[in-house]
């Protein structure tokens, strides 16, 4: 796996670079250039904004747990699938860590929350956020199709619209209905441990299962939080709309939400590849070339989406990192809690005066 995500990022850094020597280093450039310092620093504040209304989708679905501790747990997943070489697989589970650790600003933001509950949250929120995706993908496939009816994009899009909706589905299935099969899973893969590392997998098996039920049993709140995921998904569109007029080009707002929906499709289908290196430029391009737009461009579009994501991204990334060193710190401070060892933990003594 690590030679995978290796020979992707390479070949990915390769593609962004014959994509530049293509179109020109120079032009590139002064197309990047042209939106400013103050240009970039207003795309900064409007990602800023979106990030904190996909922190509003995410405890719309999980209200139990702090909306600080959720909006930098969804910063810091969003910054390790965007700025380090991990697939998006690798950012989950750094979001299921910073979800645990929630070292919030707010006193109760630092309630303690377990692997199993982080774990069914985020699995909660990527299902919605990609029930969100599809309708705005969708949407964008509509505008795309009023635009330009015989684009070679429009049927694979759709078909793959198509097989990320039964995806979701079937998800969706999975994750509420789907105990009983994991549990059996687990007795088949499991039985050859150790009987309390045997029990403590299924106890933590079912124990995501329950999680899992009780946020779906709110549906009302799934609906909300996917509501709110599709918002911030026409924010981006609006983000790629303002940046495409501070570098000269003419795109209409819906032509925007079709660039933007389509290059998220194609986007979802390169998942495996570490910050989608390679995938998004091309995307940007075709799809740019479709309005109109200069593959100089189209190019800095998604140069500028990369230095938007890594302002933003590193500075998490790093307040991320000082906030474990100092909660690890604290921890060796306070020292070991003794404990009894094993399952059987004996009942106090009775003092006699």
């Amino acid at each position: 796996m690590k030679k995978l995500t290796f020979f992707l990022t390479l070949l990915g850094l390769v593609a962004i670079t014959a994509a530049m020597a293509w179109s020109g280093f120079g032009s590139v450039v002064h197309a990047v250039m042209r939106i400013g310092l103050g240009g970039f620093l207003l795309m900064v504040c409007c990602q800023l904004v979106v990030n904190g209304v996909l922190g509003l989708a995410w405890h719309a679905a999980v209200p139990q747990i702090h909306y600080l501790r959720l909006l930098g747990a969804r910063m810091v997943r969003d910054a390790a699938a965007t700025c380090l070489p991990f697939s998006q697989l690798g950012g989950i589970v750094i979001g299921i860590r910073a979800t645990c650790s929630g070292h919030g600003l707010h006193t109760r933001a630092s309630r303690q929350v377990d692997l199993p509950e982080a774990t069914a949250a985020n699995l909660v929120d990527i299902t919605t956020e990609v029930m969100g995706q599809t309708a705005f993908v969708l949407l964008g496939v509509a505008f795309l199709v009023a635009h330009q009816r015989n684009s070679p994009f429009v049927v694979p899009v759709i078909i793959g619209a198509v097989f990320l909706m039964f995806g979701t589905a079937g998800f969706i299935w999975t994750q509420r209905h789907g105990g009983n099969l994991f549990r059996k899973l687990g007795k088949k893969f499991t039985s050859s441990l150790a009987a309390q590392w045997h029990e403590n997998l299924l106890s933590g098996a079912d124990n995501l299962q329950e999680r899992m039920e009780a946020v779906w049993s709110h549906p009302l709140r799934i609906c909300g939080s996917a509501a709110y995921h599709l918002l911030g998904w026409l924010g981006s569109a609006c983000m790629l709309w303002l940046t495409a007029g501070f570098l000269g080009a003419h795109l209409s707002f819906p032509n925007a939400i079709a660039v933007e929906g389509v290059t998220c499709a194609v986007m979802s289908l390169g998942f495996l590849v570490p910050g989608s290196l390679g995938v998004q430029e091309g995307a940007y391009i075709a799809l740019g070339h479709a309005f109109g737009i200069d593959s100089s461009v189209s190019l800095g579009l998604s140069l500028l989406r990369r230095g938007r994501e890594l302002a933003i991204g590193i500075p998490v990334l790093l307040l991320w990192q000082f906030m474990e060193m100092r909660g690890l710190r604290t921890a060796e401070q306070k020292g070991p809690v003794n404990a009894p060892e094993g399952p059987y933990t004996p009942a106090p003594s009775v003092v006699k005066e």
